[in-house]
């Protein structure tokens, strides 16, 4: 039945529950294309026998008549990112390849509680350091969209949650979770044609997702639609004592309260994200989400970010600086990876375990962030990043007088091709447009607006007030259905 690859969340969960199929015929389908994709490198590890001892636990609780959880029976990739009991979660690093967790992290097992099944821990960019899934030292994710007239050029699926975003685009899972620091459920979500939303920081516990910059990452939803985002957003958020920057508040019933009439909203269009050099695409693409939300009775109104122009240099000052600090951990003692030269000390124990196991731009994440906090450089550069970070905080807090929500595009270009950008500074230009809600730690998701000229997927973004992702859901909502984005790339794989 692979029909039932087709269908997303809330259809596969209302299916369940009716009996039109059962849990088993899903997480079968599902495994069955998970298993033909190897080409995609989407999944590092699979997990057939997760998934269906949860459809089976569905179908057999619904034989029972007893009351399913909200996502029984529906199965779903995992970012290696998240500590997953037993089985391997390396951050798609080499330090860690061998770190099977005694422990599940707090966000995979809400949803394990909520009766949805694991169908294998997704390829990532090392870390979560990296736009494109390049960085993975277990081989580059590829999109599964190909570019129209274009030859068969491997793309880029996104990045750091590219192996969530190319499963989803591909139909090898409905949903899976995604985190992001900068942009990294967004930005890949734009890229293949799906919607992502990365909530509130503090709104998803931290606790079990592997660091790399912890006062920014924040764990997220990543599925086929609006709708599909928020059931599992549901399922994912919530308060836990186990995280100190964990929000203590009640989850709202998102999905319940979706509705696409924008009448009485306030939508801003911030005039710093118009730069001189942006793609006429993307900026027809802008004007035509702009349009949309008119449509659905939001007052367009004009805003100011001043500080907008400075968020870039500011993540790359405070990433980087939490990254060193929150990777010193892997030195080779406790697990992980350990190299041990004949004769060596301690020092050069930690020096050859972290050269063989860090890659290239973990490596020079690491050094920018040992730099910046050095005794001589702190208050030059850390120090001063975070005041920008404030004043960014602050751009967004001034905006909220004028506006309700801000509408953007998601990223500044189509998806590339691999080995395209070879340059790290032009690769963190990726992260232009979604780097200041970040920084800021407010609710922001991507929607699938249209195709370039080349038939591939470009993305629009909308960025809401702290703790009102519904708004943000809701003004999604609207935008999916007037741009009614159906396409989906040709198997190839």
């Amino acid at each position: 039945m692979s029909e039932l690859t087709d269908l997303g969340v809330k259809a596969l969960r209302d299916g369940i529950r009716s009996g039109e199929f059962s849990a088993r015929e899903t997480a079968d389908a599902f495994i069955a294309q998970v298993a033909k994709a190897k080409s995609l490198n989407a999944f590092l590890v699979e997990t057939p026998d997760h998934a269906i001892a949860a459809a089976d636990a569905a179908d057999a609780a619904r034989a029972k008549g007893d009351t399913l959880a909200p996502l029984a029976g529906v199965p779903i990739g995992m970012k290696d990112l998240f500590c997953t009991k037993g089985v391997q979660a390396a951050a798609a690093s080499h330090i860690l390849e061998d770190f099977k967790p005694p422990y599940e992290s707090t966000v995979s097992q809400r949803l394990w509680d909520a009766g949805a099944g694991m169908l294998g821990k997704l390829n990532m960019d090392q870390f979560a350091m990296g736009s494109s899934n390049e960085t993975s030292a277990f081989g580059n994710v590829v999109s599964p969209w190909r570019r129209e007239g274009g030859g068969n050029a491997p793309l880029t699926p996104g990045g750091s949650s590219g192996g969530s975003s190319a499963a989803i685009a591909a139909r090898l899972c409905p949903a899976a979770t995604g985190t992001d620091t900068g942009g990294s459920i967004r930005q890949p979500a734009a890229f293949t044609g799906i919607t992502g939303i990365k909530p509130t920081y503090g709104r998803c516990s931290r606790w079990g997702v592997i660091a790399f910059a912890s006062s920014l990452d924040q764990a997220g939803a990543m599925a086929r639609d609006v709708t599909d985002c928020a059931i599992l957003l549901e399922a994912m958020a919530g308060f836990d004592p186990k995280d100190a920057t964990s929000l203590d508040a009640p989850v709202p019933k998102w999905e319940a309260g979706l509705n696409a009439d924008l009448s009485g909203k306030r939508v801003g269009i911030p005039k710093e994200y118009r730069s001189d050099g942006m793609s006429p695409e993307i900026e027809a693409l802008w004007q035509q989400g702009i349009d949309w939300a008119k449509d659905a009775g939001a007052e367009i109104v004009e805003v100011s970010l001043p500080h907008t122009k400075y968020a870039l240099p500011a993540y790359y000052i405070i990433a980087p600086a939490e990254a060193s600090s929150n990777l010193a951990r892997y030195d080779g003692v406790r697990y992980g990876q350990r190299e041990l030269p004949d004769g060596a000390g301690l020092q050069d124990m930690y020096a050859a375990t972290r050269a063989a196991g860090f890659g290239d731009e973990v490596k020079r994440r690491i050094m920018i962030g040992t730099y910046v906090l050095s005794a001589g450089f702190y208050d030059a550069y850390y120090t001063q990043a975070q005041k920008v970070r404030t004043l960014i905080a602050r751009d967004f807090e001034n905006a909220w007088i004028e506006c309700d929500l801000l509408l953007t595009p998601t990223a500044p270009s189509a998806a590339f091709g691999l080995g395209e950008t070879t340059d790290p500074l032009s690769m963190y230009l990726n992260d232009v447009f979604t780097v200041p809600s970040s920084l800021a730690g407010l609710p922001a998701m991507s929607v699938p607006g249209g195709l370039d000229k080349q038939g591939l997927p470009l993305g629009l973004q909308i960025i809401g007030k702290a703790m009102d992702e519904q708004s943000v859901l809701n003004a999604g909502l609207a935008l999916e259905q007037r741009a009614g984005f159906t396409a989906r790339p040709e198997a190839w794989w």
